[in-house]
């Protein structure tokens, strides 16, 4: 007899979890997108829209067997899931993979393909009319928004304020050593350990010039600004407590084997669990991979024993343009610091365009 495995969210982990057991199982697939969004691209997208078209991919190509409903989910307990049209989804398995939301527009809102790509494009000509772009947030994400406005248009002014002192605070000291060079070389200029006194006037990503005071005394003059900060988990259809509490940042427990705790046919992966590392795509795949095994165990009647380890350091590739960029990858001899050749073979040059291409069929 098949068994029904539902899979709540297809970003990275939820749609690798789906394709590996599509074979296995009746996959359903739930999320209130037409597309998987590689959000990888998403910056890029931004400074190039002719290249947007690259990030969406259609999920009718990723199931052979399974099902894709479009819809989102408002209640989950142990038997199944309850959309927001009132249908109800029975499960043998769950898979909790609803991920994130971030600002705009490292994470694109809208939930059609047209609808993104015309908000892109509309942000674009916004930018594209701007001499001066402020950036609040130094982080991975306001760090690849400068390197991706550079590459597009090296004269323009970009300033990253943030009121960390550190820049990418628990890396190797060699890595921020490059990255120091990178963005002076770029022309980027960090404004750090200092905040704004009050917000621009302005939304993100809405041209009009302003000035700007931090916490410093310092006056910052922009056309535009950018949020790259605010990180939200997506967990809402878990508010009532049918299936699991959640953590106060809206995170669920986890076991080693990724089942949510208490539920031996129930898992989650990506941002959404409560593991003690920064929350990437590479990251919610490997979880898929320990997830898709310990189903495909249950179905076959074995004990499910793949268990996910943490990296013990952390991981990043860090795109500053399509060439540029930094990374940190661990090794058996502890953390290694790579070049920016290794971060543009890897993600720079396509932002993992192929990888999902191929996962997608459409290759």
């Amino acid at each position: 007899m098949s068994r029904t495995v539902v899979v709540i969210g297809g970003g990275y982990g939820g749609a690798a979890v789906a394709k590996a057991l599509d074979a296995e199982a009746d996959v359903v697939l739930i999320d209130p997108r037409d597309a998987f969004v590689n959000a990888a691209g998403a910056l890029r997208a931004l400074t190039q829209p002719g290249w947007a078209g690259n990030m969406f991919f259609p999920y009718d190509t990723l199931l052979t067997r399974g099902t894709v409903i479009r819809d989102r989910a408002v209640s989950v307990d142990p038997g199944g899931v309850t959309l927001a049209s009132g249908e109800r989804v029975e499960a043998d398995y769950l898979v909790l993979a609803s991920g994130s939301n971030y600002s705009y527009p490292a994470k694109p809102d809208a939930e059609s393909t047209d609808e993104a790509l015309d908000a892109l494009r509309g942000t674009h000509k916004e930018l594209a009319g701007a001499d001066r772009v402020l950036i609040a947030g130094a982080g991975p994400v306001g760090l690849e928004l400068a390197g991706e406005i550079k590459e597009v248009w090296p004269h323009k002014q970009v300033t990253i304020v943030d009121p960390s002192g550190e820049l990418l605070p628990g890396y190797e000291a060699e890595m921020h050593q490059d990255l120091r060079r990178q963005l002076d070389a770029l022309g980027v200029r960090l404004r750090l350990g200092t905040g704004l006194v009050a917000p621009p006037p302005a939304e993100p990503g809405q041209a009009g010039t302003f000035t700007v005071t931090t916490t410093g005394g310092e006056e910052i003059t922009a056309d535009i600004w950018f949020r790259a900060y605010g990180v939200r988990f997506n967990s809402d259809y878990l508010a009532d407590g049918r299936l699991t509490p959640r953590t106060e940042q809206g995170q669920v427990p986890v076991t080693e084997t990724l089942n949510v705790h208490g539920h031996d046919h129930v898992y989650a992966v990506g941002d959404i669990t409560d593991l003690a590392e920064v929350k990437r795509a590479g990251y919610a795949m490997q979880h898929a991979e320990v997830v898709a095994r310990n189903i495909g165990a249950q179905l076959r009647g074995e004990e499910p024993d793949a268990v996910y380890r943490a990296a013990s350091a952390p991981m990043i590739l860090l795109p500053l343009g399509p060439r540029g960029g930094v990374g940190q990858m661990p090794t058996p001899d502890g953390p290694s610091v790579v070049p920016a050749t290794t971060v543009s073979e890897y993600k720079g040059a396509d932002l993992f365009t192929g990888r999902f291409a191929e996962l997608f069929g459409a290759a």
